[in-house]
């Protein structure tokens, strides 16, 4: 019975995960999600599943049940949608069905969906991690230990040896001297490790929409770094003119007004990688959102030389994502692609709308840097 459980609940899930699979470009770009519970698990809407239900069988007819109908009408209520209006209905509601999926399943389906290939690690993964391992058996330790199987297998032998093991009667009681016990050590293995360094303009014609736009595309990026890395950190800079460090919350419902000087942000993102990150031991993921808007072509200049010299030596990837705003100029990514546009570990996106999130995911992670 358990095994036939198990086996059903298998094929729901791979049923829930072909749903969410054909439905996924719709809740990128509608960020149509209820909302992650605790932090491993995300809680999806999949309205297509039908929901189980008895019907009329044509093969009897009589006894229970007897009465109007057809063969397959479903039974308690007519298919048809209730008449609304703030009236009680008679007829049967569209069913909304919310699956819990850990982020490994959705990063898994968005990988499948978009085809994106395993990350290249970038780190040397000298930063180790230790953990015990169940390696032998001993004849101490805590009882929360104890080796039940070996336990009784001595207690057995004991009893055979000594003659006092009757088959008719197998009562085996453990003594003292046949308790076994799991025994440990502990191990250290190489834990590759990456951080994501968010930048986002925060001026004034980066409204609402766009942050929107920003805040359902880093969620994925997060979900699939995630699935990749044992170890992922995520910092938030936010700038107009000048840039500060700031937490998820704050870098997601900050509005500010003022001028624009990108590089501001990119010399605090150097400073971050050289005092926390070593290239050697980290796999930095630096991403920038903005408009296209900055202060001058001097400071667009001084953003290539930081990038240049600072940043992209020591990064897998420098990714930015141009968010089209009415008030923006856009030029900053034309003057990216001018300077830098060879240069492999540059990913530039334009981001028109939310239905642009998906290309846009694809256009970061598609290379497997």
């Amino acid at each position: 019975m358990s095994l036939k459980i198990d086996q059903d609940y298998g094929r729901f899930r791979n049923i829930v995960r072909g749903k969410i699979r054909e439905g996924l470009r719709k809740y990128i770009s509608q960020g149509d999600m209820i909302g992650r519970k605790g932090k491993d698990l995300v809680s999806i809407p999949i309205p297509q599943i039908d929901i189980p239900r008895f019907t009329f069988d044509g093969r009897h007819s009589g006894g229970v049940g007897q009465g109007d109908g057809e063969v397959g009408d479903a039974l308690g209520g007519s298919p048809t949608e209730g008449e609304g209006s703030g009236k009680a209905g008679k007829g049967e509601g569209q069913h909304m069905l919310e699956v819990d999926i850990t982020l490994d399943e959705l990063a898994d389906i968005l990988g499948q969906e978009l085809e994106l290939p395993d990350i290249k690690n970038k780190g040397q993964s000298k930063i180790r991690s230790s953990k015990d391992r169940y390696t032998g058996i001993r004849r101490t330790g805590p009882e929360s230990l104890r080796h039940f199987k070996r336990t009784y297998r001595e207690s057995l032998r004991r009893a055979i040896a000594s003659g006092m093991y009757d088959k008719d009667e197998p009562m085996l009681i453990p003594q003292h001297e046949d308790k076994r016990y799991r025994s440990w050590r502990e191990t250290t293995e190489p834990v590759a490790n990456a951080v994501i360094i968010y930048m986002m303009d925060v001026s004034g014609s980066m409204g609402d929409e766009q942050k929107e736009i920003v805040r359902i595309e880093s969620f994925w990026i997060d979900t699939w770094l995630r699935r990749q890395y044992r170890g992922l950190e995520s910092r938030y800079i936010i700038h107009d003119a000048v840039a500060r460090e700031v937490d998820r919350d704050t870098f997601f419902h900050t509005r500010e007004s003022g001028g624009t000087m990108i590089s501001s942000a990119y010399r605090l993102a150097a400073k971050l990688i050289d005092q926390e990150y070593p290239p050697d031991q980290w796999n930095i993921y630096p991403f920038h959102f903005s408009d296209g808007d900055n202060w001058s072509m001097d400071d667009t200049l001084s953003c290539i030389e930081i990038l240049r010299k600072q940043i992209l030596p020591d990064v897998n990837m420098f990714a930015y994502g141009q968010v089209e705003s009415p008030y923006g100029s856009g030029q900053f990514i034309k003057d990216l692609r001018e300077h830098l546009g060879d240069d492999a570990r540059v990913v530039t996106s334009e981001i028109e709308d939310k239905n642009a999130i998906v290309n846009s995911i694809k256009d970061f992670l598609g290379k497997g840097n």
